[in-house]
């Protein structure tokens, strides 16, 4: 496979101010942290036509091309994660094109894979820093890389694209920042927090809390609550493709002679895909991570701290930007119905948007997998 933006390398943005630091939504005031992040295309004279990206849930900084090492990561950089997840959509000629526009993407502070987190080591203790790493909301994530932005000079962005949870990323900096961007991208996402996903949320938590080698998050140095880890995943896994999508997947998966049960024997190919998709996970993710991730999404609240007295109010701030909204039709984790409210909530606030239902039987995970279907839109509205 051709990889027209070849190796790239990860970058860090060192942020250290103990006179302006950055105070989280819990009052936690961090003097310094670092973001791994990764740039594609170059910025122009006046520093304009920079994108910022939005990874998913348990994505990474790496959006494009190939890079198969980051730094101090324990082994977490698996091969899984040496080819850019948006790969087909960031390059020269590509939605994103990157001979016109310089593309930015960042790990969340929270993460782990480079950005300051649970598992990076607390500079006042020499430790990592388990379950002591403050409490996050999707606000704190988006001020930490505003900061990155301000270091590289970028007043304005063109556009901010997010999918999934990056989708709320892209509202909360839409809404708290709204002389910042002038384009808004959001693919398969809404404006708040599902109820059957805030179950699986749930189920997920008490999957890692209750694995026996989680110990409260006290886990490093020791076994890991992996156990626990993998199940969540299975559970959040099964919304990120539709039972089609499933079927053929599993269909080539072959079911293990000897699965890890005591009584139950595995006797269909989904069982052992989604059983490899667990295993398959923990080798690259840190249960810490996830759970700080998880409840930030869990407690996602537009208007929280923005003074205003309900969302319309809240998007009117917006007036200035063009939204482009894209709904999968065979979604289960942000259903169509999710994107119809928030297309009415700008339509309500006087914001110009565009809605566009993708048709596909990928399920949520099309928008990582088939760039043919956004392109011709994504061209479009970032060109305008």
């Amino acid at each position: 496979m051709s990889h027209s933006l070849g190796k790239i390398e990860t970058q860090f943005f060192e942020f250290h101010d103990p006179k302006n630091p950055l105070t989280l939504s819990c009052g936690t005031a961090l003097e310094r942290y670092t973001l791994a992040y990764e740039s594609y295309g170059e910025l122009n004279a006046d520093r304009s036509n920079a994108i910022l990206l939005f990874h998913a849930m348990t994505g990474s900084h790496h959006a494009a091309g190939i890079n198969t090492e980051v730094p101090g990561l324990d082994g977490r950089w698996t091969d899984e994660l040496h080819e850019g997840w948006w790969h087909g959509f960031v390059g020269p000629g590509k939605a994103l094109d990157t001979n016109k526009y310089c593309v930015l993407c960042a790990n969340y502070l929270g993460g782990c894979y480079g950005s300051t987190g649970p598992a990076s080591i607390n500079p006042a203790t020499g430790q990592p820093w388990g379950p002591t790493f403050p409490v996050l909301r999707m606000s704190d994530i988006v001020d930490s890389q505003v900061r990155l932005l301000d270091s590289l000079g970028i007043r304005q962005l063109h556009a901010v694209v997010g999918a999934s949870i990056g989708g709320y990323l892209s509202q909360v900096l839409a809404t708290r920042y709204p002389d910042r961007v002038r384009n808004v991208v959001l693919i398969g996402t809404g404006l708040d927090v599902p109820i059957l996903q805030r179950i699986m949320n749930f189920e997920q938590i008490t999957a890692i809390e209750f694995d026996p080698n989680f110990k409260g998050g006290n886990y490093y140095g020791g076994p890991r609550p992996d156990i626990g880890l993998a199940l969540a995943r299975r559970i959040a896994h099964k919304t990120f493709i539709s039972p089609e999508a499933l079927r053929e997947r599993a269909r080539h998966e072959v079911v293990s002679n000897a699965p890890p049960f005591d009584w139950y024997e595995m006797n269909s190919p989904v069982e052992s895909y989604m059983l490899h998709q667990g295993q398959k996970f923990v080798r690259r993710f840190d249960a810490n991570a996830y759970l700080r991730i998880l409840d930030a999404w869990q407690w996602f609240d537009l208007l929280a701290g923005t003074g205003a007295k309900d969302l319309v109010e809240l998007f009117s701030r917006c007036r200035n930007q063009e939204f482009l909204i894209f709904s999968i039709d065979t979604d289960v984790s942000f259903h169509p119905s999710e994107q119809a409210k928030l297309v009415q909530t700008l339509k309500n606030a006087g914001v110009n948007e565009m809605w566009i239902t993708v048709s596909s039987d990928k399920g949520h995970d099309s928008f990582l997998l088939e760039p043919k279907l956004y392109t011709p839109h994504l061209t479009q509205v970032l060109g305008a």
